[in-house]
């Protein structure tokens, strides 16, 4: 892989090439990220006076298997600039390699360690099945409209169920306005999802989409029944 550097509406001297090399070392940034396909850097320059402090402007972007990472700075000549700009990059792909290296540490637990890690998660057993309420030291369990609650459990006043047409989120927003509420629950008519959208601060709306996750639909058990032959 190598560096290309290239100018916008400025020509690119040599020695600046020569700097670039040296200053973005591919041996240390290929040991941060692995997965690197291109380094490109461009310089420009700000033709205004009044700007002559910040008149040269680097940009370095950076290209892998991951997100596009670029970090850039302006000064008032591009070696500076590149200094600047290298050390955001520096910070940023130390960043990612952390975040990577975090989450490879991790160890995912098993079903049934999960009332060790969660306090009030149900209690199963070895199979990662839930364990019967007569088998959880004679803790009473009642029955809430669709929920089966242990002892005091969570105190369910109100329970509802509408039908519901798949909608656009503008039509979504537009109905929260009309019922006056904060959140609209909805089903997005192109992901074929629940989401909701609520407000925010000022006039600003939020919206969260849920998706099923792949790894618990692997987990599920097959329907039981027979196959039918042609």
């Amino acid at each position: 892989m190598d560096i290309v550097v290239k100018g916008r509406k400025t020509e690119v001297p040599e020695r600046f090439r020569k700097h670039v090399a040296e200053k973005l070392k591919l041996e240390k940034i290929q040991k941060l990220d692995g997965k690197v396909i291109s380094l490109d850097v461009e310089v420009s320059k700000e033709p205004n006076p009044r700007q002559a402090d910040r008149c040269d402007r680097v940009e370095i972007t950076l290209r892998s298997r991951g997100p596009v990472i670029r970090a850039e700075a302006a000064a008032s000549d591009p070696y500076a600039a590149l200094d600047l700009a290298a050390e955001k990059l520096d910070a940023r792909l130390r960043k990612q390699h952390d975040k990577r290296f975090s989450r490879r540490g991790a160890r995912r637990i098993s079903a049934a360690e999960v009332p060790d890690h969660v306090p009030g998660a149900a209690t199963l057993n070895g199979n990662g099945s839930p364990v019967p309420s007569d088998e959880t030291d004679g803790v009473p369990t009642k029955k809430i409209g669709s929920l089966e609650i242990q002892g005091e459990g969570p105190l369910i006043v109100r329970e509802k169920t509408h039908v519901a047409s798949p909608m656009s989120l503008d039509q979504a927003l537009y109905e929260m306005e009309l019922v006056g509420h904060d959140f609209y629950l909805f089903i997005d008519s192109e992901s074929k999802e629940p989401s909701v959208v609520y407000r925010r601060h000022a006039y600003d709306y939020g919206v969260i989409h849920l998706s099923t996750d792949p790894m618990v639909t692997q987990a599920q058990p097959p329907a039981a029944g027979g196959t039918l032959g042609g």
